[in-house]
């Protein structure tokens, strides 16, 4: 699959077919290229939280209300920044970095046959502190990827409109 057919074929998914498992291999692929986004500086303000807990999975379903589609995917992939990492030299950019990486990660995933769904987190503070305890980390966890084999097709949300392109 070539980059314009993922970017054109991506969807979120909500419902997967539960009990499929993602082999070790392709999480790498997956965080490799998450990786793999530009950031400010070169700094890489990220970390990444893998969840393959069905019991930690369904903790994150009672702290955020929008990742109920956690009871029937594979895993989480929690995205988290570090804006410690820019403190000094371009400061403020990591939520910018962190989503150039979570669409890697979502390209990537749809290149080898997986369905995602983009939950953010960050800035609602009270999803932040609780995903920050519930996961043992300081760092910000800015958004939870879910990620697993689909089990529906949605139809394309996005498209191209024109009238919001402005030529100089």
């Amino acid at each position: 699959m070539n980059t314009s057919d993922a970017i054109r074929s991506r969807r979120s998914i909500r419902k997967y077919k539960k009990g499929s498992v993602i082999p070790k291999e392709h999480i790498r692929l997956l965080l490799e290229a998450a990786m793999m986004a530009p950031s400010a500086c070169n700094t890489r303000p990220w970390e990444f939280v893998v969840v393959e807990s069905e019991e930690i999975q369904e903790k994150i379903t009672a702290i955020h209300p929008h990742t109920q589609m956690l009871k029937t995917a594979s895993l989480a992939i929690v995205v988290c920044g570090r804006p410690d990492l820019q403190e000094s030299i371009c400061p403020g950019f990591w939520p910018q970095d962190c989503g150039a990486a979570i669409q890697n990660l979502l390209l990537q995933a749809r290149e080898l046959g997986y369905g995602t769904c983009w939950c953010g987190c960050y800035p609602v503070m009270d999803r932040v502190k609780q995903l920050q305890a519930l996961l043992s980390v300081s760092s910000m966890p800015l958004a939870v990827i879910a990620v697993g084999e689909a089990d529906e097709e949605p139809a394309a949300r996005g498209f191209y409109e024109e009238d919001k392109v402005t030529y100089l």
